[in-house]
């Protein structure tokens, strides 16, 4: 539907509400024309995330320019309506679904690299720019952006930012807050700031960047980062370690790193993940019915050599068996990797299976008592569940799926989901490592911060958005 005949819809109700929502729309279009729609096919497709958690925008807009954000934020602010930026729409918490209603602000059509400054090693992107576009641009530059969340063909950058997100080479490489150094934000009234430098180290006054980097578009819209990049590694090696059980494996670990070795990357995938991604027809070269651990090292030739040779040597008193690889049988596993969230609809074909994924961490010692315990928990409420993930700094996920048409199994979800998150509070973590807190883990943030951390975040809230129009209702704010 056109916006100028949702006008007239709106019109024939004769409501104050109505009215109120025309001068809405009116100021939306007069900002961004016809990158504004009140169509309901449009406003169903912008209703959630990768997450079960969904809301109603009354409109959406497709921003072309930070003048544009401005403009938009200001009129919302005037007329109090919520508004939710939003990526791709790849998070697992909720956090760009718009619970309020109001406006949702999609930003992946700001979506240009405005400079790659080698020199300075650093580039500066429009918060639309896909991660793997980005580093698709680095290479022939020889450098990458090092966060690589599994959705990295997929997720933007702003909502990378947004939501601090890290992925499969963290351990070594750090999350997306270690890569920021400047960003341009549209606070709820229309102001725009720059909370950094073309610079590589600051201690001029507060640090706002990292105040904004995982602050779920709370705080404001991102328009624009200035990021650090680094240069590739001359070359890298995969070490597989199999083991009987998951905790076992996590204990292969704990050595590792108690051997003053950090590898590039540190994953776990357990039996149950192994053989959902065999169903699924990819190129996963690995016959062994076992818990894997996969170590991997970067560097150069001879560092990774020596480095690979220890983490086998290390893992071989508790592991069924070891091997050492690279190339494409390297590439072809990292493929797999990535495709365990898709793959949960090959455990059973017959049924139509919903996934729910938890992400929470703990202290690494801590990493074989929270595999019990969430073994204990799947097993006594009869729920399938993969373990995967980070282990190498504590982020386990959890893929919990059902039968969607099983009213006792959603029952069931819920409680398990719950019981995990309580285990990792139990166990000194946190609910969620690096896929945001959102609507879905809400309740949980007070009881993991308390209740003074907590007030305190509240009232950074208030002081930036005090009529509470962006993204409300998460991370448990009005």
């Amino acid at each position: 539907m056109a916006a100028n005949l949702y006008i007239v819809a709106l019109a024939t109700n004769g409501s104050d509400f109505r009215i109120f929502m025309i001068d809405i729309l009116k100021g939306l279009v007069e900002i961004a024309g016809d990158r504004v729609s009140a169509s309901p096919s449009e406003r169903y497709c912008y209703r959630g995330d990768a997450s079960q958690v969904f809301g109603n925008p009354d409109f959406v807009v497709r921003p072309q320019s930070t003048n544009q954000v401005s403009r938009i934020l200001r009129l919302c602010n005037e007329h109090l309506a919520p508004v939710t930026a939003r990526g791709a729409g790849t998070g697992l918490s909720g956090g760009c679904s718009p619970v309020k209603g109001g406006v949702v602000l999609d930003m992946s059509g700001m979506n240009r690299i405005l400079e790659i400054d080698i020199e300075n090693q650093q580039v500066i992107v429009e918060p639309g720019v896909i991660a793997e576009v980005l580093n698709s641009h680095l290479s022939p530059h020889g450098f990458f952006f090092p966060p690589d969340p599994g959705s990295i063909a997929m997720c933007t950058i702003g909502g990378m930012i947004a939501n601090n997100s890290s992925g499969m080479r963290c351990v070594k490489y750090g999350t997306v807050r270690n890569y920021v150094l400047d960003l341009e934000v549209v606070l709820a009234d229309g102001r725009v700031i720059h909370t950094g430098k073309k610079v590589l180290k600051s201690s001029a006054g507060y640090d706002l960047t990292r105040l904004f980097v995982g602050s779920e578009g709370t705080l404001g819209v991102i328009t624009r980062a200035g990021l650090k990049i680094v240069p590739f590694p001359k070359t890298r090696k995969l070490i597989l370690a199999f083991f009987d059980e998951a905790d076992i494996a996590s204990q292969a670990v704990i050595k590792v790193f108690s051997e003053g070795i950090t590898p590039s990357a540190c994953e776990i995938l357990d039996k149950t993940t192994l053989s959902v991604l065999k169903l699924c027809n990819c190129r996963l070269a690995i016959a062994e019915e076992a818990d894997m651990i996969l170590f991997e090292v970067d560097g150069t030739e001879i560092s990774t050599d020596e480095a690979a040779r220890q983490i086998a040597e290390i893992c071989k008193p508790l592991a069924l068996s070891t091997r050492i690889i690279s190339g494409l049988e390297m590439q072809d596993i990292w493929a797999a990797r990535r495709l365990v969230g898709a793959a949960i609809s090959q455990l059973d074909p017959h049924k139509t299976r919903v996934y729910m994924g938890e992400d929470v961490g703990v202290p690494i010692k801590e990493m074989p008592a929270l595999i019990r315990r969430v073994q204990q928990i799947a097993g006594k409420l009869d729920i399938p569940a993969m373990k995967y993930g980070h282990i190498g700094d504590g982020n386990l996920h959890v893929a919990l799926f059902i039968d969607v048409a099983d009213q006792l199994q959603w029952e069931k979800l819920r409680l398990a989901a719950d019981r995990i998150h309580r285990a990792a509070l139990d166990l000194g973590g946190t609910v969620s490592s690096e896929h945001g807190i959102g609507l879905a883990r809400a309740e949980y943030l007070m009881e993991q911060l308390g209740w003074d951390a907590f007030s305190l975040m509240h009232s950074i809230k208030r002081a930036l958005d005090p009529k509470g129009i962006l993204n409300p209702g998460k991370m448990g704010f009005p």
